[in-house]
């Protein structure tokens, strides 16, 4: 018997099905409470579990220790958002299944919003891959490349062209594990490359890259000369990495078709973060990302003012 295509032995969720698992508001509700509450309800401000239904419009529970009403939606990506938690869990689903994202654009058509509103929300989703996308002390074999975004050479002079205007992201993967880690840096010198490689990989994995001098100084280190046609030499490749970096261009290209400076780390993060649960059902994808929204609040003003995260 033949296998089937792709990560079939994933559990996913159709359409339909996701309508019947979030028919209304309400259920959505429940469902954010359950996974945000792991253990139990508890005031987000002051932790106290000993809390109360009430009658507010919109914070259905009271804490008498802080003197707040609160919901699920308070210290988390959702707070201070009038969007209904239907939409917040149908938007939840359509970030983790699109593996090369989703635009505002079609949040917008999709929910019935405006785009100024689904460009937002998605950006908070993406508040809540971060902690997925932290992955560190792989003990490898780890592959190590870098890969730079900012847009097309086609139309670009001469003096233009190539990696000056765009924006660097190095990333390591563990062969062990499969996961992920990436981030954008302001230059790919050693000092820089070394600092990002220390903060994710055990000192004494193999570590494998391309001929990138800055990696010169890795221990336990093995490389291939990209430059001379030699992408492969035994078990030195970053053939990992880069097919992570063709998932996320193909995002770049075809869904996005830009993805700001300002930003860039949080689409980084999504797409790490949806890598490291991929084999996941897609359920627990989703109760995955609830999970991590608490914490992880991202104001308007943080996100467009260029405010440090």
């Amino acid at each position: 018997m033949s296998h089937a295509p792709g990560k079939s032995f994933r559990q996913g969720i159709t359409l339909a099905e996701l309508f019947r698992m979030f028919p209304d508001d309400e259920t959505a509700m429940r469902w954010f409470e359950s996974r945000i509450w792991r253990n139990g309800r508890r005031c987000p401000t002051c932790g106290n579990p000993d809390t109360i239904e009430a009658r507010h419009p919109r914070m259905p529970y009271y804490c008498y220790r802080c003197n707040s009403y609160f919901s699920v939606k308070k210290g988390t990506v959702m707070e201070a958002s009038k969007i209904s938690y239907q939409k917040w869990a149908i938007g939840t689903y359509l970030v983790a299944t699109n593996l090369e994202g989703v635009s505002s654009m079609k949040i917008h058509r999709d929910l019935d919003m405006t785009q100024k509103t689904a460009w937002f929300m998605i950006h908070r989703l993406r508040e809540s891959w971060k902690k997925l996308a932290g992955v560190d002390g792989m003990t490898g074999p780890v592959e190590i490349d870098e890969a730079f975004f900012g847009g097309s050479d086609k139309n670009r002079h001469a003096d233009k062209k190539g990696t000056k205007s765009k924006t660097a992201v190095v990333g390591v993967k563990d062969r062990t594990t499969n996961k992920v880690a990436a981030a954008p840096v302001p230059e790919t010198t050693k000092a820089r490359l070394e600092h990002f490689i220390e903060g994710h990989v055990d000192g004494n994995a193999k570590k494998y890259t391309d001929e990138n001098r800055a990696y010169s100084g890795l221990t336990n280190h093995e490389s291939c000369n990209h430059s001379t046609g030699q992408y492969v030499r035994g078990m030195a490749h970053t053939n990992g990495m880069e097919s992570f970096w063709s998932m996320m261009k193909r995002g770049y290209d075809g869904v996005f078709h830009h993805m700001s400076e300002d930003h860039l780390h949080r689409y980084v993060n999504e797409f790490a973060g949806r890598h490291n649960v991929r084999n996941m059902d897609t359920i627990d994808m989703m109760d995955t990302v609830a999970e991590n929204m608490a914490g992880s609040r991202l104001t308007y003003r943080a996100l467009t003012g260029n405010i440090p995260m």
